[in-house]
């Protein structure tokens, strides 16, 4: 069984435990409770490790410590980093606004971080559930590319592909601080989830979101087909 619990936007930390804690203990109980128990794959996060800088961050967190509490449940816990392909809405803006020639930078240009397609997500779950030897891990993984990327490189590689420059725009610190405080307090009125609050913009800035496969495949045999490079071919991207 496959739980991937999925509260990415919230103004609170009850915002996002109600999904990814709550939502957690419930398939918990859940599988407990049948005859014979079902093999449980945590899809959490990367950023579960550093559950201090956000609320989404504890959350995972949060979720991933509850897991510890039901020794009797066979699982696995996959720690994806950053998701993009068919389907994704978060990174999918960051691509469309390189296509026309930005890329607008939260921190540092040089913080480090790495990316999967979910193709080969998808495919490491299935790896995953398919291998006695991934039982009882907390695993990461990532598209291979050793020590990740950070914003120049990635721009490097975007630029090759839409034969284009595109310029880094790295944001005021002080811009998206007002940004993010405005957003909290509007939704405060207004009870909307918004996705740039002060928390979040901690975990943008933090320097290292960089996963490592060695232990994934181990476990698994499994190892990643698509680079950044191929996954910027396969996103159908209207044409400028």
């Amino acid at each position: 069984m496959i739980h991937g619990a999925g509260a990415v936007r919230g103004n609170s930390q009850a915002d996002f435990d109600r999904v990814n804690v709550a939502g957690t203990a419930a398939v918990l109980e859940a599988i407990r409770a049948q005859p014979r128990p079902l093999r449980l794959l945590l899809l959490s996060s990367m950023v579960a490790r550093e559950p201090h800088l956000s609320w989404y961050s504890h959350s995972k967190w949060e979720g991933e410590q509850l897991l510890e509490q039901f020794t009797d449940i066979d699982r696995t816990v996959l720690r994806p980093p950053a998701v993009y392909g068919p389907g994704d809405k978060e990174m999918l803006p960051i691509f469309e606004l390189m296509q026309r020639g930005i890329a607008v930078v939260p921190g540092s240009p040089e913080v480090r971080m790495s990316l999967i397609h979910v193709s080969d997500l998808v495919e490491a779950i299935i790896a995953c559930l398919r291998s006695e030897a991934a039982s009882g891990q907390t695993l990461t993984l990532s598209d291979g590319r050793e020590n990740g990327y950070n914003w120049h490189e990635m721009t490097a590689i975007a630029e090759e592909h839409w034969s284009r420059r595109i310029r880094l725009f790295q944001v005021p610190r002080w811009l998206l601080n007002t940004v993010a405080a405005v957003n909290s307090k509007i939704a405060n009125i207004t009870g909307a989830a918004p996705m740039l609050t002060p928390p979040k913009l901690r975990e943008l800035r933090h320097d290292d979101w960089v996963a490592d496969n060695s232990a994934i495949t181990a476990a698994t045999g499994w190892t990643p087909k698509i680079g950044l490079r191929e996954g910027l071919q396969q996103l159908k991207l209207p044409a400028l």
